[in-house]
């Protein structure tokens, strides 16, 4: 550790400055279906899923080493390119944090490395096949299949449990839906904890401090995961309100169906070093239970809009990630002027926040839900609602008439016989 310079501790820090926006950002992944269905109470979600996103930073390095040895040549990559692409993701994450968008950390952190990479080295420096097969097409398949599960598993549980006891059902869901967001933390500890550990080595072989092609060191894997169960425990409540409420509307076993679904395929993606993003996975999960559900509908504005962040995030992180590269490439005094400028953005971002202030009293109101589009008025025209709600809604839009307030019906006098 000689070689241990102020560039590589710079980098190191803002890698965990990182991986702390990365934990509050992505908290909605494990807790907003839970928090939504009231299977917990909010505090108490963020707490067990930052207490398990720790753990899951233990079980594995495979995604790790897919970051720090597999997608852009280690050789000839100078710090100041690492610290570039973290000024590209961090950015990105704040962005999207600030207007309540589920986009995905791992995507901004790849984008930035990437354009960083390519504005040192070319872009001979990125391994194209393992950008291929380890991120973008997971990207594509994994929330597909995600909601493909979760909406087969939705139409399963409400089939086979149609005559049973609704509120014994529901706690029994709720129990599944605790044991299952535990899963999903788990799962997010394991892949997406691991990819600040893998940026933090691969910064550390850039920076002489560690011999390439080695495994991330203990006190990078301890320190990368407390830093995302911190951000985890600060809870990203902008998110969980948009995933929990804005997304679609969700009932205990749809939540469980969702979250298994997800923990799933984040967990087998893990094990295949698979650079996975949980928050698409998620998201695919809690669509398709939306739709899972008779009279289920998705409110496709807020999704189309998840989709655009999705399209936008590997590109905006490049290019943030690229220009940074450009100005730390001019010297000490650009690596500087990143610095300003990354601090002062983030800044400004948190203070702008502060003019509609969203916490945990916010994601569980009906306040949370968005406005209801023109596809979702139209789909929830022709869908039967949820059973129970139908009497209900009667009761309150059409109210009976009683008798004492009905007017009296005269008979018709008979006709008088003609004289």
């Amino acid at each position: 550790m000689e070689n241990f310079s102020l560039i590589l501790a710079i980098v190191v820090v803002t890698a965990l400055a990182f991986d702390f926006t990365n934990g509050f950002h992505d908290t909605a992944n494990a807790m907003a279906t839970t928090i939504s269905t009231g299977a917990l109470k909010p505090k108490v979600a963020v707490a067990m899923s930052a207490a398990l996103n720790l753990v899951g930073a233990f079980l594995s390095v495979e995604v790790a080493n897919t970051i720090s040895k597999g997608l852009v040549d280690e050789n000839g990559i100078r710090p100041e390119v690492i610290f570039a692409a973290l000024t590209g993701a961090i950015l990105w994450n704040l962005v999207t944090w600030l207007v309540g968008l589920p986009s995905s950390s791992s995507h901004a952190l790849m984008g930035g490395l990437i354009g960083a990479t390519v504005a040192s080295a070319g872009f001979g420096a990125v391994h194209g096949d393992i950008l291929v097969t380890k991120v973008l097409l997971p990207a594509v398949a994994a929330p597909i299949v995600a909601g493909l599960a979760a909406m087969l598993s939705t139409r399963f549980s409400y089939g086979i449990g149609k005559n049973a006891d609704g509120e014994a059902t529901r706690k029994g869901y709720r129990a599944g839906q605790i044991a299952s967001a535990g899963l999903v933390s788990l799962a997010h500890g394991t892949n997406d904890a691991q990819k600040t550990m893998g940026i933090i080595t691969l910064a550390l072989v850039a920076g002489g401090a560690v011999a390439p092609g080695s495994n991330p060191p203990t006190w990078v894997i301890l320190s990368a995961g407390l830093a995302i169960a911190l951000g985890t425990y600060i809870g990203g409540w902008r998110i969980i309100r948009t995933m929990g409420k804005g997304l679609t509307d969700l009932e205990p076993r749809q939540g469980f169906a969702a979250q298994t679904s997800a923990a799933t395929a984040i967990l087998a993606s893990s094990h295949l070093g698979f650079s996975l993003s949980t928050t698409h996975v998620v998201s695919g999960a809690v669509m398709g239970a939306g739709v899972g559900r008779k009279g289920g509908v998705v409110r496709w504005s807020t999704a189309t809009r998840m989709f655009v962040a999705w399209a936008l995030t590997l590109p905006a992180a490049a290019l943030v990630g690229a220009g940074a590269e450009s100005v730390t490439d001019l010297g000490d005094w650009g690596t500087a002027l990143v610095a300003v400028f990354l601090i002062g953005s983030s800044a400004a971002i948190w203070k702008y926040s502060r003019r509609e202030v969203v916490d945990h009293t916010h994601v569980t109101s009906d306040e949370a839900t968005e406005p209801v589009g023109a596809v979702t008025a139209a789909i929830a025209a022709v869908a039967p609602p949820p059973t129970g709600a139908v009497i209900e809604d009667l009761a309150v839009t059409i109210p009976a008439q009683t008798l004492t307030e009905a007017a009296p019906v005269t008979p018709a006098a008979p006709p008088t016989a003609a004289a």
